[in-house]
Parts: C-alpha cells; sequence; structure tokens
C-alpha cells in the first residue's frame, strides 16, 4: 500500500478533508500533515512538511498532495526541497505530464481555482500515470541537482 503525504493551509481544509477520505476508500494510506482547523495558518508550514516527508524518502518513490488557495504558493516552498519535484496542475493534461514527462513527487491544487471534481479527476490521472523514462530521465535529471551548483 503507497503512502501518500497530504498538507494543506486553511483556505483549503474541506477540500484535503474530502481527498483524505476518498484516497482512504481506495486503499491508499495518508499521512495528513495538516492544518486541521479552519484558523488562519501559514501554508509554508504545511507545504515544508509535506515536501521534507517526500523529499527524506523520494528514493522509495514517495509522493504527496499539496493545497492551498491558489496552489502556487505550496507549490514554490515544497519545489525548494531536494529531490522534489511538485507540479501545480490545472487540467487532465497537466496531471498527466507532470507525471509522464517530469515525474512529478507533489502534485499541487488550488482549492479555490479549480472545483474539487476537478481536483479529484487530476489526482486519479496523476496516481494513475507512470513517469515514461527514456528521453525524459536525462531532462529530469538536468534539474535534479541545480541548488548544487548554484
Amino acid at each position: 500500500m503507497q503512502t501518500l503525504f497530504l498538507g494543506c493551509d486553511h483556505a483549503a481544509l474541506e477540500v484535503k478533508e474530502r481527498l483524505k477520505t476518498y484516497l482512504e476508500e481506495k486503499n491508499f494510506q495518508v499521512k495528513d500533515l495538516g492544518t486541521h482547523t479552519s484558523e488562519s495558518c501559514h501554508y509554508p508550514d504545511y507545504a515544508s512538511a509535506v515536501a521534507k516527508e517526500v523529499s527524506r524518502k523520494s528514493q522509495e518513490g514517495a509522493r504527496g498532495i499539496l493545497l492551498c488557495g491558489s496552489g502556487i504558493g505550496v507549490s514554490m516552498v515544497a519545489n525548494r526541497y531536494q529531490g522534489v519535484r511538485a507540479a501545480l496542475c490545472k487540467s487532465l493534461e497537466d496531471a498527466r505530464l507532470s507525471r509522464e514527462h517530469n515525474n512529478s513527487n507533489i502534485i499541487c491544487f488550488g482549492a479555490r481555482a479549480s472545483e474539487y471534481e476537478m481536483i479529484q479527476k487530476m489526482l486519479d490521472v496523476w496516481l494513475e500515470t507512470e513517469f515514461s523514462g527514456g528521453r525524459h530521465s536525462e531532462r529530469v535529471s538536468l534539474f535534479n541537482n541545480l541548488g548544487e551548483k548554484a
């Protein structure tokens, strides 16, 4: 059973809770790293918690899901962590290509930017799509260690 790390801020709490239930019904193990209340909070705290777990377990194929109001902030934070390839997705094609071509290991959504049903469909596509490898492996390796060269 694959473990998925899940996190959000207050703007996406309701969507996160619905996704968690949906994923558990599909037999995924979900580690909910918060937030757990609708009180205003700072999205970098929760994006960092998920990104740290995915970074630490990237060799094991760890994956995560992040949400905030727009999805932009959590994706920016997550991509600062070594080994994380977070993709903000707004379409089924985004979700598919982020896995197929970029081997994304965190998917990000905007709870205020996309309807729940679309988020669920994008998540399904992302979970079902495999990395195609080949020429894309070389491309992904080109940006995996950029921070080390700066």
